[in-house]
């Protein structure tokens, strides 16, 4: 089980919601962290939010998702880690808040 610091007692109201749901929370914090960079106190607690929702969504998704769904959310984190530390995969900031916006559209 993943040890949540920032979201203390989320683990059992996260696994009742859609996909898409926790992929347009996902979201929210990948965009704070995106807007702070130049921010290091903000840009650190949006940054470490956002590794706690993909951990707890990655955890729940290995017991109740596809393989293809668990890979894709597993490869959205390591894109998200990438682009703050080196971005040796050349990702485009605006692609990546898009990819997140489209899941808060649905929900």
């Amino acid at each position: 089980m993943v040890e949540l610091i920032q979201h203390k007692g989320l683990e059992s109201e996260w696994k009742n919601h859609s996909l898409y749901w926790q992929l347009a929370n996902i979201g929210s914090e990948v965009s704070r962290s995106l807007n702070n960079i130049n921010k290091p106190a903000r840009f650190q607690g949006a940054y470490e939010r956002a590794l706690e929702l993909f951990d707890i969504t990655i955890e729940y998704a290995a017991e109740s998702e596809t393989p293809a769904r668990l890979g894709e959310i597993c490869r959205a984190r390591e894109e998200f880690c990438d682009y703050f530390d080196g971005n040796s995969w050349n990702t485009d900031p605006i692609k990546m808040q898009r990819y997140y916006d489209q899941f808060a559209t649905i929900c």
